[in-house]
C-alpha cells in the first residue's frame, strides 16, 4: 500500500477495465475465467436498426389490423353508405340514398320514381365510382327504387289480387 491507495493484484489479461476496477478497488482479485464475454445470441427479430423496426404511422397500422381481421369488406361498405353525397353528388344525394347492400346489389332509394329513373340513366357511371372508389365493397349491381306504397300482402297466408281499389282512387 502506497500513499493510502491499496496495491492492485495482478489483473487476468481479458478481465474488462471497469471490472477489473471494480475489483481492484475492493481488493479482490480478478479472474479471467469469470469475467469473460459470453456470446449473445443475435435474434435478428429484435436486434436495433434493422428493417421493419421502426414505428409505423396509425393509418398503416390500422390498415393492416382491418386486413388481418377480414374487415376491409366491411369497412368499404359502411364508407360507401356515409359517403354518399361525394360519390352521388350532393342533389342526387338529397333526393336519394342507399338502403341495403346484399349479396353485390346496392338498392338506393329514391324520393319519387322520376329520380329513380334519371339515377338507372347514370347506372353506368355511378357503377365506375363506386369501382374505383371502393373496389372491397364488392358491388355488382345498381337497383333504384321510388317511393313505397302501402302492400296488402302480409303475413303467411296471402289472397291473390290489387286489394281494396277504393282506398286510393
Amino acid at each position: 500500500m502506497t500513499d493510502g491507495i491499496p496495491s492492485a493484484p495482478p489483473e487476468a489479461p481479458d478481465t474488462p477495465e471497469t471490472v477489473s476496477t471494480y475489483l481492484r478497488l475492493r481488493g479482490l482479485k480478478p479472474s479471467s475465467k469469470n469475467w469473460k464475454r459470453k456470446r449473445r445470441v443475435v435474434d435478428d427479430e429484435n436486434a436495433p436498426f434493422t428493417p421493419g423496426r421502426d414505428p409505423g404511422s396509425l393509418g398503416a397500422v390500422l390498415d393492416k389490423l382491418s386486413r388481418d381481421s377480414g374487415w376491409q369488406t366491411t369497412l368499404a361498405r359502411e364508407d360507401l353508405v356515409r359517403q354518399w353525397a361525394d360519390l352521388a353528388g350532393s342533389d342526387t344525394a338529397k333526393h336519394s340514398e342507399p338502403v341495403s347492400l346484399e349479396r353485390g346489389l346496392l338498392t338506393v332509394k329514391c324520393d319519387s320514381t322520376a329520380w329513380a329513373k334519371n339515377l338507372q340513366y347514370m347506372r353506368a357511371t355511378i357503377m365506375t365510382e363506386i369501382g374505383r372508389r371502393y373496389p372491397d365493397a364488392g358491388v355488382e349491381n345498381l337497383r333504384f327504387i321510388g317511393p313505397d306504397v302501402p302492400s296488402w300482402k302480409w303475413g303467411p297466408r296471402v289472397v291473390p289480387g290489387r286489394g281494396p281499389r277504393d282506398t286510393y282512387g
